[in-house]
């Protein structure tokens, strides 16, 4: 395939890298000094969008507008998700869009997904997500830990919003799933689930060694993506390979 980068930062380098060695090649690519209005003298198959919250949205109504299909690794646009939406329907294009594109994160998605529906009944246990980014991360939580704790609040009867804090613990009421968010030095992503009761603790964690698993995953999305019309996410992807 003939990818666009829409972002050339780290991730997108480590998407290059990857890309390259499954035999595609990258024939744009967007940053800063260079304006997405490039991308229309070039043939494109499948855009990968990873930039920043504040652009986001304007680059995929962009890659839209011109049915360049997209995946969008970008987070915390999703107040303007029906916007999007509707500039698909409407240009009849392609989009994959998921908070994390790590394989092995989808795969922690379908664990807390299940920890959450079996601690249900139990109430003597309190839910807790923590995630901890490298400093340039922008969006605090994390769209994954936001995934994650969501998919937590669906599945508990006493839980009905979340509440974040920032290097430290928030104050939560019975009803709210508490997020902490942590800014260190070169930490790729670590999210971290816990129950805790006054008997035990039960605890799940991802630890992202490298931004390998997350350009990876991007490039399997691409992938899935050619040739297709329509909505996509991570899930699809997985749920293709089986």
């Amino acid at each position: 395939m003939n990818i666009a980068l829409v972002g050339y930062g780290k991730m997108g380098k480590a998407i290059e890298e990857i890309a390259v060695q499954r035999g595609h090649t990258i024939v744009a690519k967007i940053n800063r000094d260079t304006p997405l209005d490039t991308l229309l003298i070039q043939k494109i198959d499948v855009a990968i969008e990873f930039t920043r919250p504040d652009v986001v949205v304007n680059n995929l109504l962009f890659c839209l507008k011109h049915h360049l299909p997209v995946v969008v690794g970008t987070t915390a646009w999703y107040d303007d998700f029906n916007k999007v939406v509707e500039q698909v329907k409407q240009e009849n294009g392609a989009l994959l869009y998921a908070s994390n594109f790590s394989i092995g994160v989808n795969i922690f998605f379908e664990i807390n997904r299940k920890l959450a529906q079996l601690m249900n009944p139990y109430t003597d246990y309190k839910a807790a997500v923590e995630e901890i980014h490298h400093l340039q991360k922008l969006d605090a939580p994390s769209g994954t830990a936001v995934t994650i704790a969501n998919t937590i609040i669906e599945n508990n009867d006493q839980l009905s919003t979340w509440k974040l804090g920032e290097e430290t613990h928030p104050t939560v009421t019975n009803n709210e799933l508490g997020i902490t968010s942590y800014r260190k030095p070169d930490v790729p992503g670590t999210h971290i689930v816990t129950y805790q009761s006054d008997i035990d603790t039960i605890e799940i964690k991802h630890e992202a060694h490298n931004r390998k698993g997350f350009a990876l995953g991007a490039v399997m999305a691409a992938e899935y993506l050619f040739g297709k019309k329509g909505i996509f996410t991570m899930s699809d992807v997985l749920n293709s390979r089986d």
